[in-house]
């Protein structure tokens, strides 16, 4: 048992070192695979905040989401009204 928890130990030791060493990614990088990234001092918290504040959280409504057996979900919603 110990020898083996020594193992796993050495394979998550790896992993950790093997991937800690990766550099981020620049916005120009990102650009050329179709993502647009945001300016740090566009996206902080306070912005972030404002945003949910501003979100009406009282009045909701539940969406059902298509479920992967379902063949074709407009037909169910109209069978039963």
């Amino acid at each position: 048992m110990m020898v083996a928890g020594s193992f796993g130990l050495q394979q998550f030791s790896n992993l950790r070192y093997q991937y800690s060493k990766k550099q981020p990614v620049t916005p120009e990088e990102m650009k050329k695979y179709g993502v647009n990234m945001k300016k740090r001092a566009e996206v902080t918290l306070e912005t972030e905040y404002d945003k949910v504040k501003s979100i009406d959280i009282d009045n909701w409504s539940n969406k059902r989401g298509p479920r992967p057996w379902e063949e074709e979900p407009a037909k169910s919603l109209t069978a039963k009204q």
